[in-house]
C-alpha cells in the first residue's frame, strides 16, 4: 500500500518567504540613478530569478510525487506553485523592464555625450570668429532689423577661451627664441685699403726721404758730371692703444654661455670702429693716430673746370695724384655722397652713372669706392692709399676676463677688457688728395 506523501505547508511558506523579492523588483522605477545601478539591480534580479526557478522546480517535483502517490494534489501544494510561479513572472517582467532602461540610458548617454562634442566644436568654431562676425548672424539683430532697426538692441556675445590673464593666459608657455639680437653693425673698410706690417717694439721708425736734387744730365767726353743732391731723415711714430672694457657678474658669464661669445664679439667690434676713425681721421694729439685726412693734401683743381659736377671734381683728384707722381687706388666718400652720384641724371632724366636694373660698382674711373660713414658728408678722400700709409700692428685685439679690479671680488663681478695696438706711419701725404664736394 503506498503511502501519501504531502510539502509540508511549513516549508512551503518558508521557500515563498525566501523567495520573494526585493521591493525595488516589484516595480521598476521610470527613472533609475544611472546605468551602473540599473546594472546591479538587474544583476540581482537575474540571482533571485535563478534562484525561484529552483524552488519552482523542487516544489513541482514534490507535488508530481504527491499526485502519483496519492492521485491528487492538496489545495496546498497547489497553492504554493500558483504563488512561486507568479514569482517568477514577477521578475521576468523585472528584468525585462531593466533590461529596456539600461539601453534607454545607454541611448541617453550617447546622445549627451554626441551634444557636448558637438557644442565644444561649435564653441571652437565660434572662438576663430571676431565679434563683429558673431554679431552679424545673431538672431536678436535679424529680429531688431525686422522690428525696423528703431531704438537700441542689445546683443550678448558669449564669452570665449582667449589668451588673457584671465581666461587661459596661464596655460600658454613662452617660446624661447636662443638667438641674441644685436644692434647694426658698420661695415669697416678702411683698414683693407692700406699696407699692413707687424712691429715687436712700441716705436717703429723709418727713413723718410725729404730732397731730392736730381742734376742728372748728359756730358761731353772728360767733361765733369754733376751731382745730385738726396736727403733722409729718420721718421718715428708711436704704438697707440685702443683699448675698453665693460663689468659683468659672474652668475650671467657662467650660466649664459652664449654670452660670454656676445660679448667677446662686441667688445672686438667695438675696438675695429674706434681704430677705423682713428686711421681716418686721428688728429694725432696726446695718444691719437695721426690720421689719413689729418696729413692728406688739400684738394686743388689742376685747371679750372666750368660747372664741375662730383664726378668731375673725383676726377680731377685722381689728376691731382697722379701729377704728384702716385696715380690713386681708391677713393672714400660717405654713402649719401656715393648715392648722389648713382642718382645723377641728364636734362631727359636719363641715369648718368648707374642701371637701376643691374648694380654697378661701387667704381668710379676705374676705381673702387669705399664708402663709410666714417667720412664726413660733402667730403671726398683720394689716393695711392697702398703706397700712401701703413698700419703695424704691435698686438692683435685680445679680450681679457679677470675678478681682480675695484672691489670684483667682493660682489662677485668680472671685468672683460678688450685691447689692440698698432701703429699709423702716413709717409707720402702728396699720395692723398682730401677736398670738399662744396654746394656741386
Amino acid at each position: 500500500m503506498l503511502r501519501h506523501k504531502f510539502v509540508p505547508a511549513g516549508r512551503i511558506n518558508a521557500v515563498l518567504a525566501r523567495s520573494r523579492p526585493i521591493s525595488v523588483l516589484g516595480a521598476v522605477r521610470n527613472e533609475a540613478p544611472n546605468p551602473a545601478e540599473v546594472e546591479r539591480l538587474l544583476a540581482e534580479v537575474k540571482s533571485q530569478l535563478e534562484r525561484i526557478s529552483g524552488d519552482v522546480k523542487r516544489t513541482a517535483e514534490d507535488a508530481l510525487k504527491q499526485s502519483k502517490d496519492s492521485g491528487t494534489l492538496s489545495a496546498e501544494v497547489k497553492a504554493s506553485a500558483d504563488k512561486l510561479i507568479s514569482q517568477v513572472g514577477q521578475l521576468g517582467d523585472a528584468q525585462t523592464k531593466l533590461t529596456q532602461k539600461l539601453e534607454e540610458l545607454e541611448t541617453r548617454n550617447r546622445d549627451i555625450e554626441q551634444k557636448i562634442a558637438d557644442t565644444l566644436r561649435q564653441g571652437q568654431r565660434e572662438q576663430s570668429k571676431t565679434a563683429g562676425q558673431v554679431i552679424s548672424v545673431h538672431d536678436d539683430l535679424k529680429q531688431y532689423v525686422a522690428r525696423g532697426a528703431k531704438g537700441t538692441q542689445v546683443i550678448q556675445v558669449n564669452q570665449a577661451i582667449t589668451s588673457l590673464s584671465t581666461s587661459a593666459g596661464g596655460l600658454i608657455v613662452t617660446d624661447r627664441d636662443p638667438e641674441i639680437v644685436s644692434l647694426a653693425r658698420r661695415r669697416l673698410t678702411v683698414r683693407a685699403l692700406l699696407t699692413q706690417g707687424r712691429t715687436s717694439s712700441n716705436m717703429v721708425e723709418y727713413a723718410k726721404q725729404t730732397t731730392r736734387t736730381n742734376n742728372a744730365a748728359v756730358v761731353t767726353e772728360g767733361g765733369t758730371k754733376p751731382q745730385s743732391d738726396l736727403v733722409w731723415t729718420s721718421t718715428e711714430v708711436a704704438v697707440r692703444t685702443i683699448a675698453h672694457w665693460i663689468n659683468v657678474s659672474r652668475q650671467a658669464l657662467e650660466d649664459a654661455q652664449q654670452l660670454q661669445t656676445e660679448i667677446d664679439s662686441e667688445l672686438r667690434y667695438g675696438l675695429d670702429l674706434a681704430e677705423e676713425a682713428e686711421l681716418l681721421s686721428g688728429s694725432g694729439a696726446g695718444q691719437h693716430l695721426s690720421g689719413l685726412i689729418t696729413n692728406s693734401t688739400a684738394y686743388a683743381a689742376p685747371f679750372v673746370l666750368t660747372g664741375a659736377t662730383m664726378i668731375d671734381q673725383l676726377r680731377m683728384a685722381m689728376l691731382q695724384a697722379s701729377l704728384a707722381e702716385f696715380p690713386a687706388d681708391g677713393m672714400i666718400l660717405h654713402p649719401s655722397d656715393w648715392t648722389r652720384i648713382e642718382l645723377m641724371k641728364d636734362g631727359q632724366d636719363r641715369y648718368l652713372w648707374s642701371n637701376p636694373r643691374s648694380l654697378a660698382g661701387p667704381t668710379l674711373w676705374g676705381l673702387p669706392i669705399v664708402d663709410t660713414q666714417a667720412m664726413s658728408v660733402d667730403k671726398f678722400l683720394v689716393g695711392a692709399f697702398k703706397m700712401a700709409a701703413t698700419i703695424y700692428d704691435r698686438m692683435d685685439a685680445e679680450v681679457a676676463v679677470s675678478s681682480e679690479n675695484q672691489d670684483n671680488f667682493i660682489k662677485n663681478m668680472y671685468t672683460v677688457r678688450a685691447e689692440k695696438r698698432l701703429a699709423l706711419a702716413v709717409k707720402r701725404p702728396l699720395a692723398l688728395t682730401y677736398g670738399d664736394f662744396g654746394n656741386v
